[in-house]
């Protein structure tokens, strides 16, 4: 389980607990970071943005004192800004909010930043990546959909992964790209050799009865990580 996301160049693996069972989620986050999970990707969807409808800050609040892993929440919602001041005081460490809901993007992330946290901006597969550069030198992550915002078990889009390589190219050396949709076993390979720093599983591993084997399959594939 790594604290801080960003003190380290390692590459990591995040789990969205949007594929958890919510039945017995507390458990069910041990099981994902014992099992060695780096930390956590809160998936928030409005189903207004996105066609489906997830949790908001009661659920993070609940869930911030069973664990003390970094809480990721990528904002899948038409008004993050209306939104994220909740999400932090729920726990939410990284707010990321999507450029295709932002009129000004960069506007938006200064505004998240002064909450106290860590600010990401994400892009959907449609949507090109000059869309986010005005908000580039704002933003601490890049989250690049890999397929359609909104629902878990999808099927990886490789053709995004030319968008990685373009982004990858302007990011400074604090900054991180993170890739989120499909990630399984036969294509997180193709992700790192785009340049990806951060990882988002969901079915891969929630859906696995062994979760530390689901995961040590995928960290075979990191440079320089080991499968324990």
């Amino acid at each position: 389980m790594i604290i801080d996301p960003f003190t380290t160049r390692d590459r990591l693996i995040t789990a969205s607990i949007l594929s958890a069972d919510f039945s017995k989620l507390g458990s069910e986050i041990d099981d994902v970071l014992a099992g060695g999970a780096d930390f956590l990707h809160l998936d928030v969807l409005d189903a207004h943005f996105a066609p489906n409808l997830s949790f908001g800050p009661p659920v993070i609040r609940c869930i911030r004192p069973v664990t003390r892993a970094f809480f990721d929440a990528h904002l899948m919602i038409a008004e993050p800004l209306r939104w994220a001041p909740a999400m932090v005081k729920a726990g939410a460490q990284n707010i990321t909010f999507h450029v295709e809901v932002a009129d000004d993007p960069a506007r938006f992330a200064r505004e998240i930043r002064q909450l106290g946290c860590r600010v990401g901006i994400a892009l959907s597969p449609s949507t090109p990546v000059q869309a986010i550069l005005p908000a580039l030198d704002e933003v601490d992550v890049v989250l690049v959909m890999s397929v359609v915002p909104g629902f878990s078990g999808q099927v990886f889009m490789p053709e995004v992964l030319g968008k990685c390589q373009e982004i990858k190219k302007r990011l400074r050396e604090n900054q991180r790209m993170e890739i989120d949709g499909g990630i399984n076993e036969q294509t997180i390979a193709s992700a790192v050799a785009a340049g990806v720093d951060w990882f988002v599983t969901a079915s891969a591993v929630f859906d696995e009865p062994d979760r530390r084997a689901a995961l040590a399959k995928l960290r075979q594939h990191l440079p320089g990580r080991s499968d324990s």
